[in-house]
């Protein structure tokens, strides 16, 4: 390998392929040897420093490394940051950003995972795409009928999703909440609902929103009547994800409301290989760092403000 010493050579490589533009290929005719040589070369004349690679994102460092910082203290396959702005515009960025990282991920012959609430529902208004996908499959990962704020249904979010990405989707005819657990029980039996509760569980990617502390929770103004003194009793409850309230270790609380919510299990939804949590938010902080340890979700999208409170 004396040969790949030769610095004089590393150098015209180097120069042909990152000042001139030539492929490895016609590096490789050029010079008379195989293009995997070429290849070697080009690593060797970095690990000489005859190469030295600058990537210039100043703008953008900050959130690096508060993204890796979070990353490596919870264990996440990936942290997304945007700027701090105000509320209502943050949750809009929010949106765009969780977007634009589903479309870089999504691939063919997948199921995909849908939550609902507010921020889910601004991921489905700005997402857009010329590339349809035919093979994928949306499905809800919790009830999505009622009289309340339909347009965070779970149904009108997966049947969104696939109207954008033309693919495939399935729809969950039943409530967020039924009347009794032995209700819920017999529900989960139907054919139809086990059908789609069984596609959720094989989902390849799932996309989740995390409510904050009860006060503040959509989902508790939406659907909680007489439980709400309860629920805002119980010290133990810091946010909910997917209808279910979670304590500060990201586990299902013990309540009457988690045993009667037409959800996918919590147990079934850190089984999905991508989960995609968005939020940000003063008031969410304590729900999303339990789900970070609770290992609900592994992709977390959202702003500096929130991140900088995980870290």
């Amino acid at each position: 390998m004396a040969i790949l010493e030769d610095r004089r050579l590393l150098v015209k490589i180097a120069h042909m392929y990152y000042e001139e533009r030539a492929t490895q290929s016609q590096i490789a005719q050029k010079i008379g040897v195989s293009r995997s040589l070429i290849s070697k070369y080009l690593t060797k004349a970095r690990e000489k420093g005859i190469v030295e690679i600058i990537i210039h994102d100043d703008d953008n460092l900050k959130y690096r490394e508060l993204e890796s910082k979070i990353e490596r203290k919870y264990g996440l396959r990936e942290v997304v940051c945007i700027d701090s702005v105000e509320y209502e515009s943050s949750k809009s960025r929010l949106g765009k950003a969780a977007s634009q990282y589903l479309l870089r991920i999504l691939k063919e012959d997948q199921v995909i995972g849908i939550s609902s609430g507010t921020t889910i529902n601004e991921v489905s208004k700005v997402l857009s795409t010329s590339q349809e996908f035919p093979s994928i499959t949306c499905v809800p990962l919790v009830g999505g009928v009622g009289n309340e704020r339909v347009d965070i249904h779970s149904n009108y979010l997966v049947a969104r999703f696939g109207e954008v990405l033309r693919c495939n989707y399935e729809l969950l005819h039943v409530p967020v909440i039924v009347d009794s657990k032995e209700a819920k029980d017999i529900m989960m039996r139907q054919p139809s609902i086990e059908k789609v509760f069984s596609m959720a569980e094989q989902s390849h990617i799932a996309l989740v929103g995390i409510g904050g502390t009860p006060e503040h929770s959509t989902m508790v103004k939406s659907y909680l009547n007489e439980e709400r003194e309860e629920l805002f009793c119980n010290k133990e409850v810091v946010g909910d994800i997917c209808y279910n309230f979670i304590d500060i270790e990201g586990r299902a609380t013990n309540s009457s409301w988690n045993d009667r919510v037409m959800s996918l299990d919590l147990e079934k939804l850190k089984n999905i290989p991508i989960v995609i949590g968005v939020a940000s938010g003063h008031e969410k902080v304590s729900a999303i760092r339990a789900a970070l340890k609770g290992g609900l979700v592994n992709v977390l999208i959202t702003d500096e403000a929130t991140a900088l409170q995980l870290t």
